[in-house]
């Protein structure tokens, strides 16, 4: 099959390797990649702060970009992201035409575990890893985009891998984009629950779907002196230690 990749500003940005995973996984089972270097924000910044209209401006761009592209579907490892795709079509309610345009390159966006899992059918990619691992359920993934099994099926065919289910997996990190900035004292609060639990999981590596949460997770790992990595769902599945 061949995919379009929607790498995201912060793997852009921040995390390249990220990216490069996701490439190598999508190869391995078989996917032709492509990457346009014309894409930038998916708008989600504006959006969650109530500047639709320029939000508006970076979905028109989104669309135009990939509607480009001879990809049978746009994948992308961020579930955040995505579901920010999915919204797109909030953002014309005076335009049907460009409303169905939303909804076509929303229909072909897929988040990286859910692309793999229910699109490919494929819950072994080959992967090792040696250590403990956990899972952190963020927000948009779980909540908007429903994903919940899928990175779970990956992560327990990873050879080598000993996967540990964390307590309160589903509470949300605290980074929420800008209201980390906003709020961060709550942020933090949020963030050190999280991080409680991740310690006493006895876990080698916390793993999710978001360079967000990661970025957020990591930071406060960091500032206590942790030595549990962050890692993304696609550096775990790019791996054969």
């Amino acid at each position: 099959m061949k995919v379009a990749l929607f790498v995201t500003c912060l793997v852009d940005q921040l995390y390249p390797n990220i990216g490069t995973s996701v490439v190598k996984v999508l190869r391995r089972v078989g996917c032709e990649v492509l990457f346009d270097d014309r894409q930038t924000c998916c708008g989600q910044p504006a959006y969650n702060t109530g500047y639709r209209k320029e939000a508006r401006k970076f979905a028109e761009r989104f669309i135009e970009i990939f509607e480009d592209s001879d990809a049978e579907a746009i994948v992308s490892p961020s579930g955040s992201c995505v579901s920010m795709v999915k919204h797109f079509h909030e953002l014309f309610p005076d335009s049907p035409e460009w409303r169905s345009r939303a909804d076509a390159i929303a229909d072909e966006t897929h988040e990286f575990t859910s692309f793999l899992v229910n699109v490919l059918k494929i819950d072994d990619v080959g992967a090792s890893f040696s250590g403990r691992v956990t899972w952190h359920d963020a927000c948009h993934g779980l909540r908007e985009l429903g994903l919940k099994d899928e990175p779970r099926k990956l992560l327990k065919n990873v050879r080598n891998a000993h996967y540990v289910e964390l307590k309160d997996s589903e509470a949300c990190c605290g980074f929420g984009g800008t209201f980390s900035v906003k709020y961060p004292e709550i942020s933090v609060a949020i963030a050190d629950k999280k991080v409680q639990n991740i310690q006493e999981s006895g876990v080698d590596a916390v793993v999710a779907c978001d360079a967000s949460c990661l970025m957020q997770i990591g930071g406060r790992l960091s500032r206590l002196g942790s030595g549990v990595r962050t890692l993304h769902i696609a550096e775990i599945l790019a791996s054969q230690e």
